[in-house]
């Protein structure tokens, strides 16, 4: 069984490899100037990659693809990229991949949980400082006596 493996991976995803009948590929038409070739040759590549059904993906990783909020991801968790950036099919074929490579690196790391922290007593101060300015700004705006 032939497997998949984007050389460009971050050193967190080397050990990740997914096997190649995973992957679905259908070869369209391209949009957009193409001369000659343009209404005969399929070369645009839509790639399809189920992320919700993957058995080589772990669970966290699955997860986390699954919570973005990515267009390309189909409500029943199927990824799909469209490459029709080159001419050939060879290299929209391997554009294709190595979006879904960044794509799963992109969830491979755990995102930072944030540390709650307090504001200083200088910011507290710049801010009720600032507040009282404008206050007095607006106040003296329409304590108008006019005869």
């Amino acid at each position: 069984m032939p497997c998949w493996h984007n050389p460009r991976m971050s050193p967190a995803a080397e050990s990740l490899i997914i096997p190649e009948d995973e992957l679905v590929e259908r070869f369209v038409r391209a949009t957009g100037p193409g001369g000659q070739n343009v209404n005969k040759v399929a070369t645009a590549v839509e790639l399809r990659f189920d992320v919700a059904q993957s058995p080589s993906l772990p669970e966290p990783v699955r997860e986390r693809l699954l919570a973005k909020r990515d267009r390309r991801i189909t409500g029943d968790g199927v990824f799909v990229i469209s490459a029709q950036r080159f001419r050939t099919q060879e290299r929209n074929r391997q554009d294709a991949r190595e979006r879904l490579a960044a794509f799963i690196d992109s969830g491979l790391r755990a995102p930072k949980k944030r540390i709650a922290t307090k504001p200083t007593r200088g910011a507290k101060e710049r801010r009720l400082g600032a507040k009282r300015e404008r206050s007095t700004i607006k106040r003296g705006r329409t304590q108008r006596e006019w005869d």
